[in-house]
């Protein structure tokens, strides 16, 4: 029951961001990845300061580049598709090495690999600098609608217990003379999977009843999160990133 309460994005740690709030790293994040989506794609200079910021709160943090860079491979198809765009776009040309690319493309492709990087930057050091209860802690704190704080932190005690069940059935099923790997043998594992829905539903629904007798209304007690919500000094701490952040935008928008 205790299971789930970590993941493989997670990096343990006493650094100051770290010891922030989790309610103020989200905002932060948020507002962080607003101003980056609103700043003009012309305002290259911009973009360099989004990322030395980026870079400042990684080493502030103690998160290194190399971690950073192979965790950001999520973002490989959009790369994939922004590095198509000059090639597929219409609209005026120009070469470049000696290959007719378009210009509105060109500007295309750079919107979506500095954009897309930066918020998936923001993303990663969010997740390595808090657990997954503290998100779900921090979104609780923000007053985020409960059915989704509440679906959210059920998954996450229970999911390990589902992919345990999910793996006792396939060792169950190939020790039977199944394997899944062939296509006349679909048919057995979607009923494995309609086993498993139904199982998973019919334990929700116990540990649901469960929970209604021992007093359960629809919202965690709040000694489960722990701790207070920040205080001002942190919020003003976390704040400065962001600051940062919109001050670029805004400077860029008025200068582009």
């Amino acid at each position: 029951m205790g299971a789930g309460h970590t993941h493989v994005l997670h990096r343990a740690g006493t650094s100051p961001v770290h010891r922030l709030p989790p309610e103020v790293k989200i905002v932060a994040m948020v507002v962080f990845t607003v101003a980056v989506v609103a700043t003009p794609r012309e305002a290259f200079w911009a973009f360099g300061g989004y990322a030395a910021l980026v870079a400042a709160v990684a080493a502030l943090a103690r998160i290194g580049p190399g971690w950073l860079l192979t965790r950001s491979m999520i973002e490989l198809p959009f790369v994939l598709f922004a590095f198509a765009l000059p090639f597929l776009a219409a609209g005026d040309r120009v070469d470049v090495l000696g290959l007719p690319l378009a210009v509105e493309g060109l500007y295309g492709a750079w919107n979506i690999l500095a954009k897309g990087t930066l918020g998936v930057l923001a993303s990663l050091l969010l997740a390595a600098t808090t657990t997954v209860r503290d998100l779900i802690v921090g979104l609780d704190r923000l007053r985020c609608p409960q059915v989704f704080t509440q679906i959210a932190t059920f998954m996450l005690r229970y999911l390990d217990v589902l992919v345990g069940e999910a793996r006792r059935m396939r060792v169950a099923r190939v020790s039977r003379g199944d394997d899944p790997r062939f296509l006349w043998q679909l048919r057995g594992f979607a009923a494995g999977v309609g086993a498993l829905f139904l199982r998973a539903f019919e334990r929700g629904e116990r540990v649901y009843l469960a929970m209604l007798s021992r007093g359960y209304t629809g919202r965690m007690p709040v000694a489960l999160y722990g701790g207070g919500a920040a205080t001002v000094g942190q919020w003003a701490a976390a704040a400065t990133v962001p600051l940062l952040a919109a001050g670029i935008a805004a400077t860029a928008v008025v200068l582009t």
